[in-house]
């Protein structure tokens, strides 16, 4: 089994939408760590956590992708890859309603998922 992306653009893409993700969050996370007035937490924090667990599993799902004998599981893999970047992308416009400071950066991220999903696009076609 290759541990090396066939299609280095998009899996350098989605190294780089981790980390950005990452940082993201660590971000946003010291925003919506306060309780609020009445002691609840921000219902919107755990999508902090879920941009990077989903952000985590595109890179690995390219390789799975590629790795795959029949087309029809390439195929998929890469289904299960774009459900993750949408969700993902969902997740984005979730936080975005906050009211936190970071919208700016969630902005950013968004417009990294949107290369992605361009980049992804056209990997596919050639799976």
């Amino acid at each position: 089994m290759r541990s090396r992306p066939r299609n280095k653009r998009l899996y350098k893409k989605a190294l780089e939408i981790f980390t950005l993700s990452r940082s993201v969050s660590n971000y946003l996370i010291h925003d919506m760590a306060l309780l609020k007035d009445n002691g609840e937490e921000d219902p919107h924090i755990y999508f902090t956590g879920d941009i990077i667990r989903h952000s985590d599993a595109l890179a690995p799902r390219i390789i799975k992708a590629e790795n795959q004998t029949f087309q029809d599981d390439r195929i998929k893999q890469a289904n299960s890859l774009i459900h993750i970047t949408n969700t993902l992308y969902r997740n984005c416009e979730r936080l975005e309603q906050t009211g936190s400071n970071g919208k700016e950066f969630l902005a950013l991220l968004r417009k990294e998922l949107k290369k992605f999903k361009h980049l992804q696009h056209s990997w596919i076609m050639t799976l």
